[in-house]
């Protein structure tokens, strides 16, 4: 995969650097926040080599797979120094829940990689003392748990950056705020029945929390705009944080931190009650549906449960199960696709996806063999119900936010549950088994239907009603293997033929209908009476121009005659600009037309350029 290629592409198709607002990345996504999100081009995304999918919602989220991190660090680059901003996005119109849903992801999605590392830590020191290899009582023991203890303990204080970083203020005044919240000497005070201005102050522990953390860096936040608008700039510096923490940090210990420590409290004694009220059959049924969860990225809704649970209570009983379930029930269907299908090349994605899977890491498996497969789906769904219901039954329960995988069982490791680890295996097993054979059972070779699809769609043309277009430009031919785009040369997007054109005037090839017509204007869609659709480029990445350059004179639904002109562009213009005016005529549709190209190297107007065989 040539990361830079790919990097560049996916800039260009999401609307430039200037539209991106804040980018970051989880396991195998890429996950924007656009200032305007109907100018990401997401059909182009999706046909993009070594782009798995896409999906857009809260986030413009695009699925790469393994080689997530090296695409985000070219991307970067490409985006350094960008005019787009956030509070570009003050404009969009946004219900509330997906505001919250944007809020709570930007927030809790940066703390995983802490928590899980410290986790897996402490998970492998639990191990360690079960196997007699660490004595629990050594300080060895201890000092490597307060390590991996160390991100849930002042999780508070990783909140208070996730969160300023979010809201855009500064980061080290809000974790002071926070930090203030776990000072020793504080928590022992309260313990003891503190007062400030003669005001009685709720005795509460704040490590471990989030929501005191949340509330008081939103408190801060709207302080520290406060106080910038009235105040001198030359007092700005120690002006604005001093009478910030003076207000904020007493407002916490007074009204926000204990309204937070009771929410939190709250919201893990509402999802304790749903798992004490229906038991197996919630994690069962989360199982069942997390492939469209994760498909449309609502999955990471649940992660502000699950970080709240891991700080309250120390384990969490239903997510992590049901992801259990679901990423081997992955595992198991895809490796089931690798054994009986004939097509070499899904057999390869099927098998490599199910090893992803295998270890936690589910969106290859998806979007490369699940999601694309009825009857794949069918067999997960199964699979992650059953195996849900076992861990369910058996309440396993999770003491990491990770990826629940082969490689991170130790997260099911407890202290004063001996059995709980062996019970995870268990549920991964009748997974894996359930799905496997479910699958296999239920697969039928798409590849007769896909041909016999492709056949219904392939216009009846005989020999002596073959199909000639003419040119629609004057230039010179060339093939489009020779292309400068690794899409087009490519053939991604379908076979054709390319011009370089000596004059800007595109005209219609042949009868039909326009089908499309981008916003840019640099390319349009049309569809011939007998169901060949063709797509005309024009030029390499002038989609960049925004319509800069161009006259579209035809609309989507409108009936074109041969030789009609369609477009006028200024062609020394978009050279001047610095871009390849070549281009492409694509067949996208159907994929398999046998066509023969013109011999000669120059075409003028009325030419004919190709014959349909």
């Amino acid at each position: 995969m040539d990361v830079q290629k790919l990097a560049k592409d996916i800039v260009e198709q999401v609307g430039g650097s200037s539209n991106v607002a804040h980018l970051e990345h989880c396991s195998t996504r890429l996950r924007f926040n656009l200032v305007d999100d109907s100018k990401a081009n997401l059909d182009a995304l999706k046909k993009l080599s070594g782009v798995l999918g896409v999906v857009q919602n809260v986030q413009t989220q695009i699925i790469i797979g393994n080689a997530v991190v090296e695409v985000y660090n070219e991307i970067e680059k490409l985006i350094a120094g960008r005019t787009g901003d956030a509070s570009g996005q003050a404009g969009k119109k946004q219900s509330i829940g997906a505001i919250i849903l944007d809020y709570l992801v930007s927030i809790f999605q940066p703390l995983i990689p802490a928590i899980a590392g410290g986790g897996i830590l402490k998970s492998f020191l639990m191990l360690a003392a079960l196997l007699g290899i660490l004595d629990k009582t050594s300080q060895n023991y201890q000092i490597l748990l307060f390590i991996g203890d160390a991100p849930l303990r002042f999780l508070p204080l990783l909140v208070a950056v996730t969160t300023a970083k979010k809201l855009k203020v500064n980061q080290l005044v809000a974790l002071s705020a926070v930090a203030c919240l776990l000072t020793p000497d504080l928590a022992t005070m309260l313990g003891e029945g503190a007062k400030l201005f003669g005001i009685g102050l709720v005795n509460v522990n704040y490590a471990y929390l989030v929501f005191p953390a949340i509330l008081s860096v939103f408190a801060y936040a709207f302080l520290e705009k406060f106080f910038t608008k009235i105040t001198p700039k030359v007092l700005r510096t120690f002006f604005v944080p001093m009478f910030s923490l003076l207000i904020v940090v007493p407002l916490t210990l007074y009204i926000l931190g204990p309204l937070g420590f009771t929410f939190g409290q709250g919201f893990a004694s509402v999802i304790m009650f749903l798992f004490a009220k229906f038991g197996w059959i919630a994690v069962a049924i989360l199982a069942a549906f997390l492939p469209f969860m994760v498909v449309t990225g609502m999955h990471k809704a649940m992660i502000p449960y699950v970080v709240t649970a891991l700080g309250e209570s120390g384990k969490e009983i239903i997510y992590n199960a049901a992801s259990l379930a679901h990423n081997i029930s992955e595992s198991g269907a895809n490796f089931a696709v690798a054994i009986r299908s004939k097509d070499k090349e899904l057999r390869s994605t099927a098998f490599s996806s199910g090893v992803s899977a295998l270890f936690g890491i589910t969106e290859p498996a998806l979007y490369g063999v699940t999601i694309l497969h009825r009857r794949v789906l069918v067999g997960v769904m199964i699979g992650s119900f059953i195996g849900g219901a076992s861990l369910g039954l058996m309440a396993v329960e999770a003491y990491v936010a990770v990826g629940p995988g082969l490689a991170t069982l130790s997260m099911f490791i407890s202290d004063t549950l001996p059995n709980n680890l062996m019970n995870a295996v268990i549920g991964l097993l009748i997974s894996f088994g359930v799905s496997f054979v479910a699958t296999f059972v239920l697969w039928k070779e798409p590849v007769k239907e896909e041909e016999e699809i492709a056949a219904e769609e392939t216009p009846k043309i005989s020999a002596n009603d073959s199909k000639t277009f003419d040119t629609p430009l004057e230039g010179t031919v060339l093939p489009l293997e020779n292309v400068n785009d690794e899409v087009f040369a490519g053939k991604l997007l379908g076979d054709g033929v390319a011009i370089k054109p000596s004059k800007g005037e595109l005209y219609a090839p042949v009868d039909a209908e326009v089908k499309m017509v981008y916003k840019t204007k640099h390319a349009l869609g049309l569809l011939t009476d007998d169901g060949v659709e063709i797509l005309i480029h024009i030029g390499i990445n002038t989609v960049n121009l925004e319509g800069k350059y161009f006259d579209v004179l035809v609309e989507e639904g409108q009936k074109v005659k041969r030789g009609d002109l369609l477009v006028i562009f200024d062609a020394d213009r978009i050279v001047e600009a610095g871009f390849d005016t070549t281009t492409m005529v694509i067949f996208t549709k159907p994929t398999n037309l046998a066509f023969t190209v013109t011999d000669k190297t120059n075409v003028k107007q009325f030419e004919t350029l190709l014959t349909l065989e």
